[in-house]
């Protein structure tokens, strides 16, 4: 009982598609459709030499990859809440210091439900409510706060 080679390539394939639910980087599933392919191919002209199949797996792999990667990556990825994913979109969010922040040091903000380390130029007490600026210029992760005045916190 010999395996025929286009079971091969389709389980190439299958071996592929596996790959890339496990490493989602919307890569893997061109190479899927390329095995796929030349199983097909192979389906259809049993006596097609290796080199041949390896070409057209290469060349249709490939070009579904640069043809299509770019379109499917803007149908396919999920969207921002804002619709901007690329800016930074918190700023000029109020937020409710949850840990005091020091002057020139850290404490932490809850902004959208979410928990934020947070660096600020004055003291900020806990309870206080404040104005993200932006984020810290070394750390992504920390933002920038000032405190809310009495004509902002309308």
């Amino acid at each position: 009982m010999s395996i025929s080679l286009y079971l091969i390539w389709f389980l190439i394939g299958v071996g592929f598609l596996i790959g890339e639910m496990v490493v989602p980087g919307f890569i893997l599933i061109f190479f899927t459709a390329g095995s796929w392919i030349v199983a097909g191919t192979v389906f259809f002209l049993e006596d097609l030499a290796l080199t041949t199949q390896i070409i057209i797996f290469m060349v249709s792999s490939l070009t579904l990859l640069f043809a299509l990667r770019r379109y499917g990556l803007t149908t396919f990825k999920g969207g921002s809440k804002t619709g901007v994913d690329d800016e930074f979109t918190k700023v000029g969010q109020k937020a409710v210091v949850t840990e005091a922040i020091d002057q020139d040091g850290y404490g932490e903000i809850q902004l959208d439900g979410t928990f934020w380390r947070a660096t600020a130029d004055v003291q900020i007490d806990k309870g206080q409510r404040v104005v993200v600026e932006g984020q810290e210029a070394n750390n992504s992760l920390v933002l920038k706060v000032k405190p809310m005045s009495s004509n902002t916190e309308k």
